[in-house]
């Protein structure tokens, strides 16, 4: 799945997890992105879009 928002293009952040020891694995933060249908250039079409941008009403859903 595709993990970035078609709107802002968010894409995951990469980093370590440090355990105890402070042995670094590595690990990925992934957005928050849902597949809506959105209207693109008049046509609806279903895309990813993240939880922030949807909630700020930066896209318009279709039913």
């Amino acid at each position: 799945m595709s993990k970035v928002c078609a709107v802002c293009g968010k894409k995951p952040s990469f980093g370590h997890n440090r355990s105890h020891s402070m042995r670094a694995t590595p690990r990925r933060w992934d957005p928050n992105v849902q597949k809506v249908r959105i209207q693109i250039d008049g046509k609806p079409t279903r895309a990813y879009v993240c939880a922030k941008c949807l909630k700020a009403h930066k896209v318009e859903k279709v039913a």
